[in-house]
């Protein structure tokens, strides 16, 4: 069944946020519902509405899976603390390098990270809290790309006929799937999250693994890692929808000291968007450019060649994987 959009023009947030949190609480009765937030927007907002209808009967879960960002456990669940929600964090790194141990194709590391997730990681969580349910914020753009094929969402089921009570045991609730991402920014701020939660740049749901071309390990993780971190410093005043960095596979040839390094390349992406169906390659100064190479190369061990993507979506996406 197709999901009906409520757009940016005709979406009333007290309304929306009576109405979802009314309809969570019914569908979880007297039991106990639980969620992943990842820090972004989505899993931000979602989080906020389903406390908000829930209370303490929300059992709210950082998942560590190793793929995040510089820090990101620590201080999202900082900020949640701050606003009266208690999360509990659980290192499940293991889990998620294992499943991606040999993996190189795109869409087979996605499933390879939605199956870690949802049937190991969190089918024990399920089983530990008695829930029946789990919130997430699946959006309505994470279903129309994932149903056109133009790449698998870790957060879709029911669109590609799979059922989540007989694949992980448990329902899922999706109270955000009729809306995109300028809806949910506005909703994230109508529940009070502040401006640091609801204007953040989007992140996906499988994380920094989206950003590794080939195999995913620990060490291409925390090259890309640092990179992310040098990026979002200097590209955070540019007002850009979103920006990343990439860790290619292949290594390319560069010089230090006067000798060959073989090493690696790392591509820079910024995008200017509205809600990520279209987006358009933000046009940084050439001075910003020369900065970002300069400093990914002599921070970041390796590193040999910067590059910077200039090709709209579509044809390209906003993600590499």
């Amino acid at each position: 069944m197709a999901v009906k959009e409520i757009t940016l023009e005709n979406f009333n947030v007290t309304e929306f946020i009576e109405e979802k949190a009314k309809e969570i609480a019914s569908l979880v009765g007297s039991g106990v519902a639980i969620n992943a937030l990842s820090g972004g927007v989505d899993s931000c907002a979602v989080t906020m509405l389903g406390h908000k209808a829930l209370g303490d009967r929300l059992k709210t879960y950082f998942i560590d899976n190793g793929i995040m960002r510089e820090g990101e456990p620590g201080k999202i669940k900082a900020l949640f603390n701050s606003l009266g929600v208690h999360i509990e964090i659980i290192d499940a790194q293991d889990d998620f390098f294992n499943a991606l141990k040999g993996l190189t194709d795109p869409e087979e590391k996605r499933e390879a990270i939605t199956q870690a997730f949802y049937k190991d990681v969190f089918g024990k969580l399920v089983r530990k809290s008695g829930a029946k349910h789990l919130l997430q914020g699946t959006i309505l753009t994470d279903v129309d790309e994932t149903v056109a094929g133009i790449k698998r969402q870790h957060n879709v089921f029911e669109q590609l006929g799979i059922d989540p009570q007989k694949a992980f045991g448990y329902k899922i609730v999706e109270p955000l799937i009729q809306l995109r991402k300028d809806g949910v920014r506005k909703l994230a701020a109508g529940l009070g999250l502040p401006e640091s939660a609801y204007n953040r740049i989007p992140f996906p749901g499988p994380a920094l693994a989206t950003r590794v071309i080939g195999e995913v390990t620990k060490e291409k993780v925390s090259v890309v890692r640092k990179a992310t971190v040098i990026v979002e410093e200097e590209l955070s005043s540019t007002g850009a929808f979103q920006y990343m960095a990439v860790l290619h596979q292949d290594r390319v040839t560069g010089m230090r000291d006067g000798k060959r390094d073989f090493g690696l390349q790392i591509e820079v992406r910024c995008w200017d968007s509205i809600d990520a169906r279209k987006a358009t390659p933000t046009k940084l100064s050439y001075d910003v450019l020369c900065k970002l190479a300069d400093r990914i190369v002599a921070e970041v061990p390796g590193v040999v060649s910067v590059t910077y993507n200039i090709t709209k979506k579509p044809p390209s996406t906003i993600e590499v994987i």
